[in-house]
């Protein structure tokens, strides 16, 4: 089987999958640790950047009813705004529904008319998770509106994901002097190897060169068509509204590079990363579903299928420029424990230039969004 096919069934499985047994994976009792592990602090950040996207969406609302028909009829109207006209808040990947408690809760305090119109939906693969989202959001549970395994069919709103397209199925490929091979997954006697093989998809030699990439011989890469396929579905589902993608990865130009020749497929235990083949000989393939396994995301390739979909990307930067913009203006009020936080979140070297924000937007224009202050400051 290809990689990606395992990779699929080591943590989607819906009886042994890894993220399918378990409501939580992340954290200092699990495998890894993530933004929202760190506290509230970061999903109140993120929703001062939500709630201002809510009201660009008010705001071309209120012009589109005021002002009606051809340019010499057009007369002014008076606009009646009520907490009936929803707001779609998309949560991609939503685990437990953390994050989203954490949101509208500082949407809640702080933007209460927003609130009122916030539909929550969240989509979220493993049934233990989809379980106890109800019992997480607690007193915000009145906002959620579906819970899924998929997308919703159509929405204006936002959708955030967190960490969400470095879990997605790779394939993986090794250049060799006679040209681009893939790695299988095989058993013998019970006992998991990889093989080289020819290519299970010629979409993967496309991918490769539309990007320009050549890898030179010996070099190891992984190519998620699952993410691209994902985030050209979210795009034309998305009728009206943004998006923000917050994970780790690299433009194409660094990922298919010598800095990451030997790939970035890895396991986490633990806290612990088995690190790419090269050093660890697959290492991904033992225990399935006892690990997590995670890739490094190709932003180019993810711009790029937003943009097919009639996205703009609005700003791609690194989560420390994202969040000291967002917290910029209350940072004064900021008490010990949230500044702990607010340091860990944007401390460079750790989750502050690891993770990438690629902010997306789809028939608002290029509104100025406070998050993208530094536009594109990446490191």
């Amino acid at each position: 089987m290809t990689v990606a096919a395992f990779m699929d069934a080591a943590l989607y499985h819906p009886e042994f999958g890894y993220y399918a047994r378990a409501a939580q994976r992340s954290g200092r009792a699990g495998d890894f640790f993530t933004s929202v592990d760190v506290g509230p602090l970061f999903g109140e950040l993120v929703a001062k950047q939500i709630v201002e996207m809510a009201q660009v969406l008010a705001d071309l609302t209120s012009l589109r009813q005021g002002y009606g028909g051809p340019p010499k009829l057009q007369r002014r109207r008076k606009v009646r705004t009520t907490p009936e006209d929803k707001f779609e808040l998309v949560e991609a990947g939503a685990g437990n529904g953390r994050l989203s408690a954490d949101i509208l809760r500082a949407i809640q305090r702080d933007a209460p008319t927003t609130y009122d119109r916030t539909r929550l939906h969240l989509v979220e693969t493993s049934a233990a998770a989809r379980a106890v989202q109800r019992e997480t959001l607690g007193e915000v549970a009145d906002r959620l509106d579906t819970s899924s395994t998929g997308l919703p069919k159509s929405f204006a709103g936002v959708l955030i994901a967190n960490e969400l397209l470095d879990a997605m199925p790779v394939h993986q490929v090794v250049m060799r002097e006679d040209g681009l091979r893939e790695v299988y997954v095989e058993n013998v006697d019970g006992v998991l190897g990889t093989l080289e093989g020819p290519l299970s998809s010629p979409r993967l030699s496309i991918h490769l060169a539309d990007l320009g990439v050549t890898l030179e011989p010996g070099w190891r890469a992984e190519v998620s068509l699952a993410a691209i396929d994902w985030v050209r579905d979210m795009a034309r589902r998305l009728t009206r509204g943004f998006a923000i993608l917050i994970d780790y990865g690299h433009e194409a130009t660094e990922l298919y590079s010598v800095t990451h020749s030997t790939g970035t497929l890895t396991g986490f235990v633990r806290h612990t990363s088995a690190g790419p083949e090269a050093l660890a000989p697959a290492t991904w393939l033992r225990d399935p579903g006892e690990q997590d396994l995670t890739a490094h995301v190709d932003f180019t390739s993810v711009r790029r299928a937003a943009e097919v979909e009639g996205c703009r990307v609005l700003g791609f930067l690194d989560q420390t420029y994202f969040l000291m913009a967002l917290a910029t203006e209350g940072l004064d009020a900021f008490d010990l424990r949230q500044r702990l936080a607010l340091k860990t979140l944007v401390l460079p070297g750790g989750l502050g230039s690891t993770m990438k924000v690629l902010i997306l937007a789809k028939g608002v224009g290029t509104p100025r969004l406070a998050g993208c202050a530094s536009h594109a400051r990446v490191t």
